[in-house]
């Protein structure tokens, strides 16, 4: 039987530790292609290439035997999957995961991911889609103890299908312990308390850093902030039909039309 064909991307970059330790586990599953960005695109979201030139390139970063076909891509990671889905692939992916991120994408972050947009934007093109990441921003973070709970999410997927109109957004505690399990959550409440850095250039310009502290403001035991805390995978069916469909009856009784 042909093995299955599994698209690789992230926002990380291409030479990102979490892509290199998720490309070795999906070597096990499937046939593999790496499209992913050649710098980092963290925060990003779904932000696309509209006004300026989109390059991309064949790049030999694994020159192991069964090493995969990778390719860099100036864009973003949205772009990277519109290149490979249009230009770069021969065939249609049977699915398309995203990862490992550097640093958590739970709650509110899967709003700015770029990781997790790339899942989305498979997933909008009707490809079974998987974001991954690790709740450590670290460049030298630790991945192996994800490696049995991404391969066991992505073989599931494969053989059951994902819902249609929805992605997994996959995230793992901070550890480096194997993890307690895998919990099927809700996306917590939260938001980031923002605050800017104010500074001024040598040349007399004021700049700013964006710093801010997350806050958690749901105490629920079935969200993925509770799941990580307690050590285990979070698993969030993420939908992108952004209608807030129980709002249509209200806003329904407004006086729109007199």
């Amino acid at each position: 039987m042909e093995k299955p064909l599994i698209l690789v991307t992230n926002d990380d970059g291409i030479t990102a530790p979490g892509l290199r330790s998720l490309i070795r586990v999906m070597k096990e599953i499937g046939e593999v292609v790496v499209v992913a960005p050649d710098s980092p695109q963290s925060g990003m979201g779904h932000a696309i290439t509209i006004d300026s030139t989109l390059y991309s390139k064949q790049v030999i970063i694994d020159r192991e035997e069964g090493a995969p076909m990778e390719y860099s891509c100036s864009g973003t990671p949205a772009d990277c999957v519109k290149l490979a889905l249009q230009e770069l692939l021969d065939r249609k992916p049977d699915i398309c995961v995203s990862g490992i991120n550097h640093g958590s994408n739970a709650s509110i972050n899967v709003i700015y991911s770029g990781t997790m947009s790339a899942a989305i934007e498979a997933g909008i093109e009707g490809i079974p889609a998987i974001g991954f990441s690790l709740c450590d921003y670290s460049w030298e973070a630790e991945f192996a103890h994800t490696s049995k709970s991404i391969k066991k999410i992505v073989t599931e997927a494969l053989t059951h299908g994902i819902p249609e109109g929805t992605v997994l957004n996959v995230n793992f505690p901070k550890t480096d312990k194997e993890p307690k399990g895998i919990k099927i959550c809700r996306q917590a409440r939260a938001n980031w308390k923002e605050q800017f850095d104010k500074r001024t250039s040598p040349t007399g310009k004021d700049y700013y850093w964006l710093s801010g502290e997350f806050e958690l403001l749901d105490k629920g035991e079935d969200t993925d902030e509770w799941a990580l805390a307690q050590g285990y995978v979070s698993v969030v069916p993420t939908q992108f039909d952004l209608t807030a469909h129980h709002a249509i009856p209200q806003v329904n009784n407004w006086n729109l039309n007199e």
